[in-house]
């Protein structure tokens, strides 16, 4: 996976090639106007990540600011990486359902949607994704997964 050195997210779109800063700025815009109120955008993990900050979920299992979702170009393709998609079934049928009905290809592992292009995605059904979990109902579904995780015990 590639991932960039890069501190900010206009540094990080400032490195890359203008056609793939084009493809990245067009999803990330998307992604903006439809990310429910505040989850916070940085670079995290060498990609564009939008956050849940540390001050509204310090108990992280990484101690790091949980992520919501993630963008990047990676070597050969882009990856948006939709967190929900992972960790609700629910979510992950309403999306393939999304790119099904749009007559996209969906290419997607865990969390991670693949494309090569803009053309590839169903934006709207993206910006959907997007606005569908508030801060406060991801931060607990979160709180909820890892209170059901076994304890694991130190050696």
């Amino acid at each position: 996976m590639a991932t960039s050195k890069e501190p900010t997210v206009s540094q990080y779109l400032a490195s890359l090639p203008a056609d793939r800063r084009k493809t990245l700025a067009a999803v990330r815009a998307v992604i903006r106007k439809n990310l429910p109120k505040g989850y916070k955008e940085s670079v995290g993990f060498g990609m564009i990540c939008y956050s849940v900050p540390l001050a509204a979920c310090p108990d992280t299992y990484n101690g790091r600011p949980l992520c919501y979702a993630a963008l990047a170009a990676q070597k050969n393709h882009y990856a948006l990486y939709l967190m929900t998609a992972y960790g609700d079934s629910a979510k992950a049928k309403a999306l393939k359902s999304a790119f099904e009905k749009a007559g996209k290809k969906l290419d997607m592992g865990k969390s991670c949607v693949r494309f090569r292009s803009l053309d590839d995605l169903p934006l709207d059904a993206i910006g959907a994704h997007i606005a569908s979990t508030p801060m406060k109902a991801y931060v607990d579904f979160y709180r909820a997964v890892m209170a059901r995780r076994p304890v694991q015990k130190s050696r």
